[in-house]
């Protein structure tokens, strides 16, 4: 047996990672085009225009709204669905903060579903158990790249009236059953954030087929003006506020040549997962990414889990074992949503209990460990660590090798 790197030995991976470049001359040239309209306000350029154009045909959507964040586009969402105060809103406890953001905003309710144990995407059955008459709107996370399991969620939210709001994120081409996620639901919203598969620094994207929500959703992201209307005493009849959230020209012309490299992004890295699990799958107690039966991933960053009691070692001593082998990780991906403070101590605005405490809502709510046992033991047990585009075959092989080394060191 191999003598682990921890322990003196000989690492697997004795080279740098693969890197390069996310921007160049395309990006340069949009940009100048951008500066040469002499103005940047996305209403009077073309960038903006052109970006939400090209980025709705290449998912096959008729409408697309530009946002400043990946979080403006689920409250972009949420905001044109009618979510209000009083109102609760379902999503995944395994996630970045950002989805639950504009369901504060809202000052409706967010509610916690749990997860599936492989792909970590929103468990059907636990979603169907947190339904109640105040339910307005599902967020469904495809986290990592990896569509959640959108049929029964649908159907389950077909039934009940909920509106279903897809956050993609961090899932860039990845598919369900053949179908492109962000395209099921009734809103698909998109992060432009500098970590993701593509980046204009900042920003987002919201898709969707149903005109008067896209209609909803346009305004919402712009102070609620109806740039769309015949007169400017109509584009400033203001009847509800709604925030700011408009894309620079500048950001839309990033966007548009990052949408030229996305494809070929998403299949690197979707080869690259799946290289991955194959390498590893059947180690004990070593728990690859699971995507589901037809579906495809994208991979934004890849999560296996490692069970002590299957694999003889925790996943802290795993994790650093394979971080001797020249493989950086991290334990979980971000602990449950539900146990910041602004939960625990219903404190999301300064200084009161709102929204929990509304009058609108009249009901207690408790947020406590234990609320979705899956996603805890998910963030116990899961090591995380990075695959990009850049990387190159070796690398590939490198990790799944440093896996195997140390899984089949503490099985023995």
């Amino acid at each position: 047996m191999e003598k682990l790197a921890i322990h003196g030995g000989v690492p697997v991976k004795t080279t740098a990672f693969g890197t390069g470049k996310r921007f160049g001359e395309p990006e340069l040239t949009q940009l100048r085009e951008a500066l040469e309209q002499n103005t940047l306000f996305y209403w009077h350029g073309e960038k903006v225009k052109a970006l939400t154009k090209k980025f709705a045909g290449m998912y096959g959507m008729k409408h697309c709204v530009a946002t400043s964040s990946g979080t403006a586009s689920i409250h972009v969402a949420l905001g044109a669905c009618g979510v209000t105060e009083g109102d609760e809103v379902i999503t995944s406890p395994v996630t970045d903060i950002g989805t639950v953001i504009g369901i504060l905003y809202q000052n409706a309710i967010p509610v916690f579903a749990d997860i599936d144990p492989h792909t970590y995407g929103m468990d059907p059955e636990s979603f169907a158990d947190r339904i109640t008459d105040k339910t307005k709107a599902v967020v469904v996370v495809h986290l990592a790249g990896n569509p959640s399991d959108m049929d029964p969620i649908l159907e389950i939210a077909r039934k009940r009236n909920i509106f279903v709001i897809e956050d993609c994120a961090q899932s860039y081409l990845c598919r369900y059953k053949g179908r492109l996620a962000g395209t099921m639901g009734h809103f698909g919203c998109f992060s432009t954030n500098d970590y993701k598969h593509i980046s204009t620094g900042d920003g987002g994207m919201v898709v969707t087929n149903d005109d008067e929500l896209y209609r909803t959703a346009f305004r919402f992201a712009d102070k609620n003006y109806d740039r769309l209307a015949d007169t400017v005493s109509e584009t400033r009849a203001i009847s509800y506020i709604a925030p700011n959230y408009r894309m620079t020209e500048l950001q839309g012309a990033v966007g548009i040549a990052q949408l030229d490299r996305l494809e070929k992004i998403c299949s690197v890295r979707n080869r690259y997962g799946d290289t991955i699990t194959k390498g590893i799958t059947g180690l004990n107690g070593i728990y690859p990414h699971g995507v589901g039966e037809g579906n495809e991933c994208s991979y934004w960053f890849y999560l296996m889990r490692v069970i002590e009691s299957e694999a003889g070692v925790g996943p802290g001593e795993f994790g650093a074992a394979l971080a001797a082998e020249g493989i950086p990780n991290g334990v979980g991906y971000a602990d449950c949503v539900y146990k910041n403070p602004l939960f625990t101590e219903k404190s999301a605005y300064r200084g009161t209990h709102s929204p929990f405490d509304s009058p609108y809502y009249g009901r207690e709510i408790e947020y406590k460990p234990g609320l979705c046992p899956v996603a805890e033991s998910v963030n116990e047990t899961a090591i995380r660590f990075s695959v990009s585009e850049f990387y190159t075959e070796r690398d590939i092989a490198d990790i799944a090798g440093a896996i195997r080394k140390v899984a089949a060191h503490y099985a023995g």
